[in-house]
Order: structure tokens, then sequence, then C-alpha cells
């Protein structure tokens, strides 16, 4: 071999081993290297409507990678925009686009902390849970107003709202409003354990009964410390076969959360939630109960007070009385207050 062939042969083969290692390289800056500029681990959130063009969109929104090759690349070799997985995924900042891809077309979730709040109505309770989650709220409602459904989860739609217990859980995002449910029942039984049972059979009460009971001591007062003595009061109440006469109740009757002052007219609506009219428990909790007035009528003050009134101070709390007379007194001041504020 002449020296000229000589120098064409390791010229090709320089070039060619250049070549490959620019190759290697791209392959190893596409697929392989981070990409992504962030301080911290993002989120995208890939729903129904989604396809591998506005996915790709999302990741560039909230990722800000530096290309976007390596991915729009396994997207369309592997066929994504046949299979979208929907729920919430993290972008990291090491990531390299080969294992986003993966994670994103494998449905790799990250769960979400769903809040499940403590509100007055069911309407309340769905939009806030559909807020956080990718259902629509029409799908929760359509199953929470569903008699046959409720009936399937062991409730009627007056006593559904006892289901939920206010906490933070961990869910993923894309969950069905069926799954939502069933995660929610699941809770319930593991609040439930075996020592609230018993404590809610020592008083007489069913868990249902327990969170209607609940739910109007939650209205009656916000104070946390007052709670268990409202508690005892409506168990004394319901003990001695007296009417409850909680105006928390009569409000939800009438739908009007605003009322600051009850009425006699208020008191003769015919409604099976007037615990004025009506001896009892109402047909199911007027509201979501809170784990604090669960407890505290689990846990309820063992006292004879049998009746209360709001403070004339409007703090929030009340005089508890164990007679008639002592409730009038109490009840007069309050009026009076009343009066002088002009409150209607």
């Amino acid at each position: 071999m002449n020296k000229k062939k000589h120098t064409l042969l390791w010229t090709g083969i320089l070039v060619m081993a250049l070549a490959g290692a620019g190759a290697a390289g791209s392959i190893y800056y596409y697929f392989f290297s981070p990409l992504f500029q962030l301080p911290k681990t993002t989120y995208i959130y890939i729903d129904r409507d989604d396809n591998a063009d506005s996915v790709c969109r999302k990741i560039a929104d909230n990722g800000h990678p530096k290309s976007m090759f390596g991915f729009q690349y396994l997207a369309k070799r592997e066929k994504y925009d046949d299979n979208i997985r929907t729920g919430r995924y993290a972008i990291h900042p090491s990531d390299n686009m080969r294992h986003l891809f993966r994670r994103v077309s494998r449905g790799y979730q990250t769960p979400v902390n769903l809040t499940v709040p403590g509100v007055r109505t069911m309407d309340r309770l769905v939009r806030a849970v559909a807020r956080q989650l990718m259902i629509d709220s029409t799908e929760i409602a359509r199953l929470t107003e569903d008699s046959a459904y409720c009936a399937q989860m062991g409730y009627s739609k007056e006593t559904l709202p006892a289901l939920f217990i206010p906490n933070t859980y961990e869910v993923y995002w894309n969950m069905s409003a069926d799954e939502l449910m069933k995660r929610m029942k699941k809770e319930h039984a593991a609040f439930w354990n075996h020592t609230r049972m018993e404590k809610a059979k020592s008083i007489g009460l069913t868990p249902e009964e327990v969170a209607t009971l609940a739910a109007i001591v939650d209205e009656e007062t916000a104070n946390g410390a007052e709670k268990p003595m409202v508690a005892g009061l409506y168990i004394n109440r319901l003990n001695k076969g007296m009417l409850l006469q909680a105006d928390p109740t009569v409000k939800f009757g009438l739908q009007d959360f605003g009322l600051k002052r009850i009425l006699l007219k208020h008191l003769e609506v015919d409604s099976p939630y007037n615990t004025y009219k009506h001896r009892g428990l109402p047909p199911g909790p007027i509201r979501i109960a809170s784990i604090q007035g669960l407890e505290s009528v689990l846990n309820h003050a063992r006292h004879n007070y049998i009746y209360m009134c709001a403070k004339e101070d409007f703090s929030g709390t009340h005089n508890f009385a164990a007679t008639l007379s002592e409730h009038m007194a109490n009840a007069r001041r309050y009026q009076q207050a009343l009066d002088r504020r002009k409150i209607k």
C-alpha cells in the first residue's frame, strides 16, 4: 500500500470514527442526558383530552427542556398517541427524555394529596373534591345522587354524608368517581375501628347516627373545647326522649345557612330536619362532620345539662343550664344582646 492510499484509509477511518462519536454524542444528549432546566421537581397533568402533541407542550411548558427531540422521537416510534395514559407525572431535574417517556407511557404516576373538607352540603363537597382531581363534579354528583348506588354503598342519600371523614388522603389524580367513593368507604372503615365502634355502641348510636349528631355539634360551636359539652347535652336530650331543638337543623331544612336569628315562623316549617317538631335525630348529617366533632360525640362530657344558649358576648360559646328557669334567664340575656345589635 502506497503512502497516498494509506493516508486515505486512515482519513476514512477517522471520519467514520468522528461520525460515530458524533452520533453517539447526539444519542446521549437527546435521550440520556439531563435536559430539564428545573430548580426542583415539577409535575404535569395528562387528562382524557390530551394527545401526543399536547403532552409534549405540557412537558415543554413545565419542564423547560433544552430539546424535546428525544421525547418526540420515542413518542412517534412507540405510537404513544394511541396509548395516552392519564395521570399526574413528575419531571425531576435529573430526568432524561428516555426516563420521562418511560414514566408517562407506562403510567407510572405520582400520587396527589386529596383533602376532603368538612363542608355544609354534598354539593360543596363534590365541587371541592372535583377541583383536586381529574374527575368532573357531575361524575361524582351522579353517584352521590343515585339512590341505588348509595344503597349499594350501604347508605341512603340522607345518610351518605356520614361516609366522608374529613382528612387528607394520598390518591391518584385520575381516579374515577367510583374509585373515589370506594376509597372513601375504605377510609371510613379504617376510622371506625373496634374502639370507636364500641364507644358508639355504649351510647346507643350507629356510626351514621354519631356522624349525624357530630354534624349538629360542629354547627353549634366552632370552639373545640366546648364540643364535648354540646355533644353531652344532646345525648342527654336523646336519652330523655326530648326534642333536640337544634337551630342548625332548622337552617339545614330551610337551606338558609345565613340565618342569624331563628324565629317562630322558621320553627313551624314541617321538615324532617326540624328538630323542634320531630323527636330524635334528623334523617342524616346536616354537614360533613369533622373528626373533632365525631370524637366529641364518642367522648362526650358527662353532665346533667339539657339546655344551652349562645352567650350574650357573641364569643361563639354557650351558657349551659340544667333547668328551664336557668335557661330562660340565659336566653333573655342573649335576646337582649341581639336586639341591641339590631340582629333580626
